[in-house]
């Protein structure tokens, strides 16, 4: 907690500032006056009983500031009630992790005395923005000074104002001797060691945590075909037969580390209290729109729209647009393969030193392009997802991951396959994809990391000097720290962060039989990716709330999706060398339907029905290793069916005493008692 600055709330009590809420420099004064007492007031009042004051200008401040800035914090107590009301596990005296209940405080293992130090200051932010986020409308029409902001019970106060405009922001401060002891360890220090991810955790939450996991295990992961690749390239650049064994291990590889990482990612979240917790009942994302209504789950009035329309609008609009992306996409392919033939033709009139650097100069100026029409298809396909108006911020995401996974897949893979399987030149390919792929590294690095810190110095100079001096050195004024944070550019989730390691997964498991290096370029870009992402987490952008995640989510299926297809193209690889090659001398066509599985009724060669049995043997091996590994290591499942056993005992002993009826719901093997289930319907 961030004891050395603190605020005096209006009833004169002092309070750890931990979060900051922004509204527009002109709200009216009646409708900042009910926002403040809907937070103050008492939950059986419907209020947040959370503690807010407004932040007072410092001495450099300026009429410029903005006056409507307020910090918000909470009594120890409160926030322990909030971590048993947003279910948070935590280790227990005996070893497991457990629910935390407020009446059972004393029986965890790191509670001491009134629990100061329990929580840490991430938990106690995520407890605020739950609260802040129920914090719903009672009576009211409308927001106070606001009559067309219309209002109706049960609608989450904070999400409305949100989306129309009145609150600015709402973020967590970040606590600045934590901050720099997690810095030093993390990336101030180069050295060869395990990323701090028990830190990272603790002050940035489960999700990020996962996604440096999983960077860390990626990078690991490589190290072999790394190994592998240095010699290949080294002493068999030319020698295309022997990569068939590279593609072989390519196929075990991808499917094997895949697996490994749902298991290491179970023991990550059990440790960490998310794998069994319970996923919050999700309300409507602050930009769905729709018809006044009653949720049949909740009973709660809440904006209704009508399903049949958002499936027009996703399949009329959205997918025909989709497939013109694509079509632009290939039309840049066809441009670029035209720009090769050019550059080919000059440097075979006349071979110079100069000639042969211009024959890597389109595949620069390609992959270029390529990042430019991924960024700016992003922006649309967030504009469309949003417009197709989903109710669930999860189904959003989920059909915006989607969409920019398939135009992504195409626009960065297609020239790929289009040199392997039709031009079949295995000279371009590996130009192409060395080019591509040390372009595409480049650029990243700039936009990511270079970038941001670059506009955050040029937007306020002087703030970022203050702001450094800050973090490193001296303390600053309340005031003043929250007039540089609230400066500082917002992350926008680990989306962008994932995607890049998707795309560089597929070009390691697709083409790098071809490329042997590919497997060292990537992992040299994940080692400065890791310190990249470290800096900008801790320098460049306002800390994010913690999201309490016990996996890479959607993620992981678009892992293994890729997986799939590198299945089928390391066949598809192995089977255009040379070897197989000489038994279709008159029809490479028919070649490639034999390896991709199209059988030819007039071929009856030995050697092909190997392979295509090879292939079809490695895609259910692939889904073998996925059954037989286990995703969750047997002693977490013991304990979580150990702890499942007690609370079930518990509440049988419990339900026998007070002689009250026990419920089975629906595929559940939990007993609940007749209260409970009553009261679940309470809730909702």
């Amino acid at each position: 907690m961030q004891k050395s600055l603190s605020v005096y709330d209006s009833d004169g009590s002092t309070f750890a500032p931990l979060v900051v809420i922004e509204l527009v420099s002109e709200t009216k004064e009646e409708a900042i006056a009910w926002l403040l007492n809907r937070v103050r007031d008492k939950q059986q009042d419907g209020g947040a009983e959370l503690l807010v004051e407004q932040l007072t200008p410092g001495a450099q401040g300026t009429e410029k500031d903005n006056p409507n800035v307020y910090v918000v914090g909470a009594s120890w107590q409160r926030l322990l009630y909030g971590a048993e009301d947003v279910g948070l596990f935590k280790e227990f005296n005996d070893g497991s992790m457990r629910g935390f209940t407020y009446a059972n405080k004393h029986n965890f293992k790191e509670f001491q005395g009134d629990g100061d130090g329990f929580l840490s200051m991430a938990e106690c932010q995520y407890i605020i923005k739950h609260e802040l986020d129920n914090l719903r409308a009672k009576d009211e029409a409308h927001v106070p000074g606001y009559p067309k902001m219309k209002l109706y019970p049960g609608k989450s106060v904070i999400r409305r104002m949100q989306s129309k405009g009145i609150l600015v922001q709402v973020f967590p401060l970040h606590e600045k001797e934590e901050l720099k002891r997690l810095s030093f360890s993390w990336f101030k220090k180069i050295k060869l060691s395990f990323q701090p991810l028990d830190d990272i955790r603790h002050y940035f939450g489960e999700g990020m945590a996962l996604y440096f996991g999983f960077l860390e295990y990626f990078t690991l992961a490589l190290i072999p075909m790394a190994l592998i690749g240095i010699p290949y390239y080294l002493f068999d650049w030319e020698n295309y037969d022997k990569f068939t064994v590279f593609a072989g291990f390519n196929l075990v590889w991808c499917t094997v580390i895949l697996e490994l990482w749902k298991r290491l990612s179970a023991s990550l979240a059990y440790g960490w209290g998310t794998l069994s917790r319970k996923k919050a009942f999700e309300e409507p994302r602050p930009g769905f729109h729709g018809v006044l209504g009653v949720n049949p789950v909740t009973g709660r009035a809440e904006p209704l729209y009508s399903n049949a329309k958002r499936q027009l609008r996703i399949y009329l609009v959205s997918v025909p647009f989709v497939l013109l992306c694509l079509y632009l996409s290939l039309y840049v392919m066809m441009i670029y393969f035209d720009m090769e033939g050019w550059a080919l033709m000059i440097h075979d009139e006349e071979p110079t030193f100069w000639t042969g650097l211009l024959l890597f100069i389109p595949s620069i100026i390609y992959a270029v392009v390529i990042e430019i029409m991924n960024l700016i298809y992003r922006y649309a396909a967030e504009f469309l997802t949003g417009w197709e108006n989903h109710r669930l911020e999860s189904t959003f995401q989920n059909h915006l991951v989607l969409k920019v996974l398939v135009f992504n897949f195409f626009n960065c893979f297609a020239s790929l396959f289009y040199i392997a399987f039709v031009m079949q030149d295995m000279v371009l390919l590996r130009q192409s994809l060395a080019t591509l792929l040390i372009t595409s590294q480049i650029l990243n690095q700039i936009m990511e990391a270079f970038l941001p810190y670059w506009l955050q110095r040029r937007r306020n100079k002087k703030a970022h000097k203050r702001m450094i001096k800050t973090m490193e050195d001296k303390e600053l004024p309340l005031s003043e720290q929250v007039k540089l944070e609230a400066d500082m550019s917002t992350y926008l989730g680990t989306f962008d962060d994932y995607l890049e390691l998707f795309l560089l997964f597929g070009y390691v498991s697709l083409f790098s039989c071809v490329y042997p290096l590919a497997a060292v370029l990537v992992v040299l870009n994940n080692v400065t990716e890791v310190y990249s992402d470290a800096f900008k987490m801790c320098k460049v952008f306002k800390r994010p709330f913690s999201e309490p995640a016990a996996n890479i989510g959607v993620w992981q299926l678009a892992f293994e999706a890729m997986s799939v297809i590198a299945v089928v193209t390391n066949c598809a690889l192995i089977g255009m060398s040379p070897q197989v090659k000489s038994y279709f001398p008159e029809s490479e066509t028919q070649l490639i339907m034999w390896v991709v599985g199209f059988e030819s009724p007039h071929t009856s060669l030995l050697f092909l029905c190997l392979l295509l049995w090879l292939q079809h043997f490695l895609l259910a091996s692939k889904f073998i290793l996925a059954f037989v590994i286990p995703d969750v290591p047997k002693h977490i499942q013991i304990k979580l069916s150990r702890l499942e056993f007690e609370s079930l005992e518990a509440l049988k002993k419990r339900s026998q005493a007070h002689g009250r009826k026990c419920w089975r719901p629906r595929g559940s093997q939990r007993l609940i008692s007749d209260e409970e289930r009553r009261g679940r319907w309470f809730r909702y």
